[in-house]
């Protein structure tokens, strides 16, 4: 079959899957009793309120009985007594309570009409998924390419369902891992502009933490790679790179710097407490969770592709980008793995930003065209983020 004919019938299954995702997502309730559904809730109508000063979330701003009314909808024990409330908790100086989710997932959802937040919120989140799904497909220029872009371009916004209607946070957190992904395929395959790539990456990376403040380790790869190259090679070129992903991600990091420092007193102090900063343990219930979980099969994916990618890409800078996705993906499931709490969309984001990497630079490289940037061992690190072009 022509691979035009294959991209249209495919084009048309992402379409309908999409058509299915928002017939469901119309008919959700904001009050389906999961408790931190409220706090991101309570936050965008906090934003609503009061404009950017909505980053204040002390119980003392909750004047107008949103809170206790939000609790009593879905019928939450002691719906009236504010420090009760889940997800709310009191400052190490005792002087007030206030929220632990940093304010990203709020100030999206605060850009939709309160009482109609959720469901404009995650159908817009699935048609730019949608969106990022048939440029791949479109872009794919080779068979196996396509096939990949087929496979996972349907996964993809299947998953904008499951496992991603869990928690709020998790939309905005799947249009920002794929952006990322299409930016640093887009680094590591011969786009000219590679410092506002790595700044466009950097930022994105540290944004995402405004949504699940666990997504500041989705940089952790990055910024193990971008190191390393500079231990190694020590170049101007390889110090700049560095340096902008580091500035850009700080850069990015505001909205929770910010948060943080209205909220706690001090913009690296956060409010969460007990087990999400627990300290690092293997606990086996937690391994045979995610062993059971259909994020197991995931896991095996990426780390295949990574694999199979690296070992037969024909491309150098391929081979650069599966090393660090492979570094990201390490780390990230280090921390998960030992981390007290599983939940079944915890690994989801690094899994996304890898898969989205991996299958942009499956569908942007071009085939083998004799040049030295194709040769299978390539340039250095160094050379790799200073050339400008192939």
């Amino acid at each position: 079959m022509p691979m035009r004919a294959v991209k249209v019938f495919f084009s048309i299954v992402f379409l309908a899957i999409l058509a299915s995702n928002i017939r469901l997502i119309s008919h959700w309730s904001e009050s389906r009793g999961v408790y931190d559904d409220i706090c991101y809730l309570r936050q965008a109508h906090l934003f609503q309120r009061f404009g950017w000063q909505g980053l204040d979330t002390s119980l003392a701003r909750e004047t107008d009985g949103y809170l206790a009314a939000r609790l009593r909808s879905i019928d939450f024990p002691n719906w009236n007594e504010p420090t009760r409330a889940p997800c709310h908790t009191q400052t190490a100086d005792g002087s007030k309570w206030v929220m632990t989710p940093p304010p990203g997932t709020g100030f999206a959802l605060a850009l939709f009409p309160e009482g109609f937040q959720v469901v404009p919120l995650y159908a817009l989140a699935n048609v730019i998924i949608a969106g990022f799904a048939l440029y791949g497909l479109w872009r794919a220029r080779e068979p196996a390419s396509l096939a990949l872009a087929a496979v996972f371009g349907a996964l993809a916004i299947t998953f904008m369902i499951n496992p991603t209607k869990a928690s709020y946070s998790m939309a905005p957190t799947m249009v920002v891992c794929a952006l990322a992904g299409l930016f640093t395929a887009r680094l590591f395959v011969g786009d000219n502009r590679r410092l506002l790539l790595v700044a466009a990456v950097g930022i994105l990376l540290g944004l995402s933490a405004s949504f699940r403040i666990a997504n500041v380790i989705l940089s952790a790869g990055y910024f193990l790679f971008f190191g390393l190259s500079f231990l190694f090679w020590r170049s101007r070129e390889t110090f700049a790179a560095s340096l902008v992903l580091g500035l850009a991600f700080l850069a990015g990091l505001f909205p929770v710097f910010a948060a943080n420092l209205v909220n706690s007193g001090n913009p690296l102090v956060s409010a969460y407490g007990g087990q999400d900063t627990a300290a690092p343990s293997l606990d086996p219930a937690v391994l045979l969770a995610y062993l059971r979980d259909t994020q197991f099969p995931l896991i095996v994916f990426a780390g295949v592709w990574t694999a199979l990618l690296w070992r037969f890409a024909n491309h150098a800078g391929v081979r650069q980008l599966t090393l660090l996705v492979g570094a990201n993906l390490a780390l990230n499931l280090a921390f998960f793995a030992t981390h007290p709490v599983f939940t079944p969309y915890y690994i989801i984001p690094v899994l996304m930003l890898s898969l989205w990497t991996l299958l942009f630079a499956a569908v942007l490289t071009r085939g083998p065209q004799g040049s030295e940037a194709h040769k299978a061992d390539g340039p250095r690190p160094s050379e790799m983020l200073s050339r400008t072009s192939h």
